[in-house]
């Protein structure tokens, strides 16, 4: 009979670890939601839509399961998900797409098949960390470049044909980025893959819903070529989970037998490819929402501004106080204050950057809006040190 053991020995080495994230102020907990919303990516106040509920209520008396079943190889496959992809191929403008059951997953997947070994692989600095990740699991070259900086991506691409290279360069870059509210140089990041002749991943994640003809992104303008893959989450501004990847047929076949997260993984929920269907409706359907998110952009970047501190043009401000002690404590004040506002620290970003990642989203109103302008005034002398 096997006896219970304290595991005092066996677990040393992870309460060890504990301590030492402690220590540095590294340590992460799971907190409740509390105050008004000024963390999620929940951008167009999606996530408790009622014509969502709806949808979801209608695709439960038509019979669609909670759960797939399988893989999408298996039976996992659904109705809801090849309409969501049909769908949202005709509303971004590619070829095809695939649903993926989160972001992260996707782009872990897109990087870990799609470049072959012969292949470069450039990514920006800031990339996602589902990216990076893929990208450690890819057979291809790996190569970082310098933030926002096509040149660098130029560079790596010359110094890597210099050493031998001969296959193709994939530039890999978020449009918007999720911890610093700025956005890619598109244009010319396209066109160093042209003159190249490499291929684009393009994580749209931040700026889905939000920007572009119809809320279709920063990249509508790229999207149906065959060298550009774009990948656009729906957990965000669509309110919903999981992840729509666009791009050429051929690379979604290839996908589709060789990807090993698609392969192997239970399929998404039907039921969520629904709530994602009817979401891209309410986009194109209410450009309202987007209008009323960008006032609050101006009103918080005009605000911010005012306070003789930086701002985006988008709905992610970073508030940077460097000192991750400060950031956290920062953090808690404006917590008691009523708002959900979270610090961010490294490893999520560089060291010496802890900051307040404020991100508008409609669960909050203007007033609102005004009321923590006033509250990080009061504060103003953090902003300085």
């Amino acid at each position: 009979m096997l006896q219970r053991s304290d595991g005092s020995g066996r677990l040393t080495r992870y309460r060890t670890s504990l301590r030492r994230l402690a220590t540095r102020g590294r340590l992460r907990g799971l907190s409740a939601r509390s105050g008004v919303d000024f963390s999620s990516n929940d951008y167009l106040g999606l996530a408790g839509d009622k014509r969502i509920a709806a949808a979801l209520n209608a695709a439960l008396s038509r019979g669609v399961p909670a759960g797939a079943g399988g893989s999408r190889l298996l039976r996992g496959n659904d109705p809801e998900h090849e309409m969501l992809e049909q769908e949202a191929a005709v509303y971004f403008g590619s070829e095809t797409a695939l649903y993926f059951g989160s972001g992260f997953m996707a782009n872990y997947a897109l990087l870990a098949c799609l470049p072959q070994r012969d292949d470069l692989v450039v990514m920006d600095e800031l990339i996602h960390a589902s990216a990076r990740d893929g990208a450690n699991a890819t057979k291809a070259a790996v190569a970082i470049a310098r933030h926002n900086d096509p040149q660098s991506f130029a560079d790596a691409i010359s110094t890597w044909r210099k050493s031998g290279g001969r296959g193709r360069p994939w530039l890999v870059f978020e449009s918007l980025y999720s911890m610093d509210g700025d956005r890619a140089p598109l244009d010319d990041l396209v066109s160093t893959a042209d003159v190249n002749d490499g291929f684009l991943i393009v994580d749209e994640a931040h700026a889905t819903g939000v920007f572009g003809p119809h809320g279709r992104g920063l990249a509508a303008d790229f999207e149906g070529r065959d060298n550009v893959i774009v990948l656009h989450t729906c957990g965000k501004a669509l309110g919903a989970s999981g992840a729509l990847i666009c791009l050429p047929e051929v690379l979604a076949g290839y996908m589709i037998n060789r990807s090993r997260p698609f392969i192997y993984a239970t399929a998404p929920s039907p039921l969520m490819a629904a709530a994602v269907r009817e979401a891209l409706l309410i986009v194109e359907q209410e450009p309202e929402r987007r209008k009323r998110l960008q006032r609050m952009m101006k009103q918080f970047g005009d605000g911010l501004t005012a306070l003789g501190l930086p701002a985006t043009d988008t709905q992610i401000h970073p508030v940077v106080i460097g000192d991750a002690e400060k950031t956290m404590s920062l953090a808690t004040a404006m917590q008691d204050r009523g708002f959900d506002i979270r610090g961010i620290r490294p490893p999520t970003v560089p060291e010496g950057t802890s900051r307040l990642r404020i991100s508008l989203t409609l669960n909050a109103r203007q007033a609102d809006v005004e009321t923590l302008l006033e509250a990080l005034g009061e504060k103003r002398e953090l902003f300085d040190q």
